[in-house]
């Protein structure tokens, strides 16, 4: 039985951040070439994204099933992971808090000052703000019908947040059609329609940054769960006729609601079909046992004693005996 490759958490988070940042870049470049502020808005709104996303790569308390050596080693980098992660966290939100004030203040400046000046590029801001438009609706597919397979609250969360990602872009589309229609018109009152939509996405970028120092003094919505409770599930596992031992265990709460995420191993002599239904046991156990708990993933890999001990598989048949 060999292990299943399966997609990280990880892989698909750093896909979003990689996508956030590009669309970042080519809205404030493009932003600044065309004079458009609602543009260099979105673009900030963009890094934020991407910001939040990478804030929340840091481990925090994930709770692991490892070796003794391993644990001490875990517990001293855990222990600089709770101090760098707050710091992070809050250090970017000052910086996305500090963008958006910035560009909302320009913002203000352009609709109580002068009429603001007509630029001669706002295609090219049009046509950036589809692309990015199109490529962004591109991500958000691609990492919801991922997060949809493994947790569909996780999925119902980061679809929330598409939605006011996508209310913002849709705000600076209307404000740099106005703005054009009013250049190509004649019509002044319509030039203001940029700035207006500015004003408008910087308000979603203060949320953005709002809502990161909160999540980040009062705890995210998404918090895993203290290590005592875990020891439980792990406990209520380690029951399961044909579990050797938990490589990995990590519970997380959310909404009054736990989802937890196991990797166990198993025989490596039994059969695909065998190791999925003690796979099944340990769910359906954790769920009679706990009523809180909502999902359950859980992967079986084949035990390996590791050197200098030898593995079940290779030994012949009349010395094989049955780990359980």
């Amino acid at each position: 039985m060999a292990r299943e490759h399966i997609p990280t958490v990880q892989a698909a988070t750093w896909s979003g951040i990689a996508g956030n940042m590009t669309l970042a870049v080519i809205k404030a470049v493009v932003g600044y070439l065309a004079n458009s502020k609602s543009l260099l808005a979105d673009g900030l709104y963009s890094a934020s994204e991407a910001a939040s996303s990478l804030a929340g790569l840091f481990p925090s308390h994930s709770v692991r099933h490892k070796s003794r050596d391993t644990e001490r080693a875990a517990t001293r980098s855990k222990e600089h992971s709770r101090v760098a992660r707050p710091g992070i966290s809050v250090l970017l939100s000052v910086l996305i808090l500090m963008g958006g004030l910035q560009i909302a203040i320009s913002a203000l400046s352009s609709l109580i000052g002068d009429t603001p000046v007509a630029s001669d590029k706002y295609q090219h801001a049009l046509v950036a703000a589809f692309a990015a438009l199109a490529i962004k609706e591109a991500i958000f597919q691609f990492q919801y019908r991922y997060f949809r397979k493994r947790n569909q609250a996780q999925a119902l969360t980061y679809a929330q947040q598409h939605r006011r990602a996508l209310y913002c872009s849709l705000t600076v589309l209307v404000g740099i059609i106005g703005s054009m229609i009013g250049e190509m018109s004649g019509w002044s009152m319509l030039l203001y329609m940029d700035p207006a939509a500015a004003l408008i996405a910087s308000c979603f970028v203060f949320h953005k940054g709002y809502r990161m120092i909160v999540d980040t003094v009062y705890g995210s919505l998404v918090q895993e769960l203290q290590q005592e409770e875990a020891l439980d599930f792990k406990e209520t596992v380690q029951r399961v006729y044909g579990v050797i031992t938990i490589e990995q265990l990590v519970a997380r709460e959310q909404e009054h609601a736990v989802t937890i995420e196991l990797i166990i191993s198993v025989n490596p002599r039994i059969s695909v079909l065998e190791a999925q239904e003690i796979s099944n046991r340990a769910k359906t156990l954790l769920f009679t046992r706990f009523s809180h708990v909502k999902e359950v993933q859980i992967q079986a890999v084949p035990y390996d004693p590791g050197y200098p001990y030898k593995s079940n598989h290779e030994l012949p048949d009349h010395e094989a005996t049955l780990i359980q």
